[in-house]
């Protein structure tokens, strides 16, 4: 039971792992039309302001899946040792 569900989990985090590529990309993708904008206004702190906060969300979609995979990860692996 304890093997299955070990590959089960380990299958999960590969999977994880390909989502966290395309969410990568997505932060990208999203991330230039924020710059681009940023650009057409001037640099005025109104832009600056709504551009960093943009990019702060679009940031942190990007980092607490590492964080998330990372706390998984050690879970399982003090979970398999015990």
């Amino acid at each position: 039971m304890s093997a299955s569900l070990h590959l089960f989990l380990s299958a999960l985090l590969k999977v994880g792992a390909f989502a966290f590529i395309l969410n990568e990309v997505r932060g990208l993708v999203l991330a230039a039309p924020v710059i681009y904008g940023l650009y057409l206004s001037g640099g005025t702190p109104m832009a600056i302001y709504i551009a960093a906060c943009s990019l702060g969300g679009i940031a942190l979609s990007v980092i607490v899946p590492i964080i998330a995979v990372k706390k998984a990860d050690r879970f399982l692996k003090a979970r398999m040792s015990a």
